[in-house]
């Protein structure tokens, strides 16, 4: 009767271990199935209670993040358009390079963009709730195995 829960216990560790795994996928991110408007409104919303914007500074902070998201929107669902026809192809190291070069001239834009919407102390507790998110994120894929 051992054995045969043993064999049983066996046999089913060795047909979960071999599940079809795709490879490595975009996730689902909840915040895809927004529009660029609303992601922009809920972010506008929690920098609002977080930094404690004025009216005028709200309306600003609103038309960046409504950029910064239609932006993301429209690179999030080019991404998705070429992986579901299969044109997708592992970019090349100077593509890597390209994508990430311009990745981080939007975010130096949208960092002095939002420095000359914020008083000093409020840009400076932005700047630390996003390196808290950052650092945040990169624990999580830490934890599910992704980059490192």
């Amino acid at each position: 009767m051992k054995r045969l829960a043993v064999v049983l216990v066996l046999l089913a560790t060795i047909g979960v271990a071999a599940q079809k795994n795709d490879g490595p996928r975009m996730p689902k991110d909840p915040k895809m199935d927004m529009t660029a408007e609303e992601m922009a409104t809920l972010q506008t919303k929690h920098m609002t209670l977080a930094l404690d914007l004025t009216k005028a500074q709200q309306d600003k902070v609103m038309k960046l993040n409504l950029e910064e998201a239609q932006l993301r929107k429209e690179k999030w669902d080019e991404m998705k358009a070429l992986k579901e026809s299969g044109e997708w192809k592992k970019p090349t190291p100077e593509e890597k390079f390209e994508r990430e070069n311009a990745r981080l001239d939007q975010q130096i834009a949208f960092q002095a963009k939002m420095k000359e919407v914020l008083n000093d102390e409020q840009y400076q507790s932005w700047k630390d709730m996003r390196k808290h998110k950052a650092m945040h994120g990169k624990k999580k894929m830490q934890e599910r195995g992704r980059r490192g």
